[in-house]
């Protein structure tokens, strides 16, 4: 495991020197962080002109990853972004097909909007985003390591977006929330970005430290106790399980997939680490629930309908599932 306080010092610099451009957000900026520490994708999700965009960029400048960016339109197409073969000359003057690298072949990369290109589009990250390659031609391509995606979305209600699929869904760690800025941020907004000058950002860490900083936060230990309780809680949002909520039953179609579960894990280790404790707690794995969850629980017809909203499912799941001290009381 990594040295718990350089670990906090270097995330609370992290933060703070992003915090130099993103005003507010403050636990936006843990959640992306964390699941930055994690090795996960991220998707965020806000009405147009939040700042979702430039918070990526921001990132990939402190964190010191080499940035890609893929703008989706309803025309893109799956090798605009994977890349495609062409055909060239060799030395000889003989023609041959060379493979042309698409942008996602960077660190970190943004897909922005991603919900306003086509279900064909969408499927091409999925092979990306979970294998870490690119198989065309026959051929197979991997991506470079550390390899992250960030994506952002526009809300289902806008004109011109198409959802994305529960397996594009899942591949996400984290579904994040950008959230309008209260009165004091918009104020704060209006004099720093007004004028013709950004703020200079340090670069704090670089691709090698960060994956050995993953790996080492991978070994953070889960007691049993603590991996039984992530796991009520995977199984407590399934509508077929006969201790379900009313709510469950009623609203859900879909409960929550193993990979939410490994989400869980993956971001409570993080999570712990940033609290200075030595191994995951419950408190940990309740503390990335919902960005965890919110996207894997998928809604039926009647939920959709009455517009339940999820986050408010989870909510009364972590009140219904008992901790291991709560059921030992």
């Amino acid at each position: 495991m990594p040295d718990h306080a350089v670990f906090r010092t270097l995330f609370t610099d992290l933060k703070a020197e992003m915090q130099k451009a993103i005003v507010g957000y403050d636990e936006l900026l843990s959640d992306v962080l964390v699941a930055i520490f994690s090795g996960g994708h991220v998707l965020l999700e806000g009405v147009p002109g939040l700042g979702k965009t430039y918070l990526v960029r921001t990132l990939s400048q402190v964190v010191g990853l080499e940035p890609g960016r893929v703008q989706c339109t309803p025309d893109l197409m799956p090798a605009d972004i994977l890349g495609t073969h062409i055909v060239g000359e060799d030395e000889k003057g003989h023609r041959t097909l060379r493979y042309e690298k698409g942008p996602v072949f960077k660190n970190l990369l943004l897909v922005d909007e991603i919900n306003r290109a086509t279900p064909k589009t969408q499927a091409a990250l999925l092979e990306v985003m979970q294998e870490r390659c690119v198989t065309t031609g026959g051929e197979r391509h991997l991506v470079p390591e550390p390899f992250l995606v960030l994506a952002t979305q526009n809300p289902m209600e806008m004109e011109g977006t198409y959802p994305l699929p529960e397996a594009q869904l899942d591949r996400f760690m984290f579904k994040i929330k950008v959230p309008f800025p209260d009165l004091d941020s918009l104020v704060e907004i209006s004099r720093r970005t007004t004028g013709f000058t950004e703020p200079k950002l340090a670069n704090m860490t670089n691709g090698p430290q960060l994956m050995e900083l993953q790996q080492k936060l991978s070994q953070m230990p889960v007691a049993d106790p603590v991996a039984h309780y992530a796991s009520r809680l995977i199984l407590s949002s399934h509508p077929e399980q006969p201790d379900a909520l009313p709510d469950v039953k009623r609203y859900v179609s879909y409960g929550a997939s193993p990979r939410g579960l490994q989400a869980l894990i993956r971001g409570a280790r993080v999570w712990a680490a940033i609290q200075g404790a030595t191994a995951v707690s419950t408190d940990d794995i309740r503390a990335i629930a919902h960005v965890s969850l919110r996207h894997r629980i998928i809604l039926n017809f009647e939920g959709e309908a009455g517009q339940i909203k999820v986050d408010d499912i989870i909510t009364k799941l972590l009140d219904q599932v008992k901790t291991p001290a709560q059921q030992a009381a």
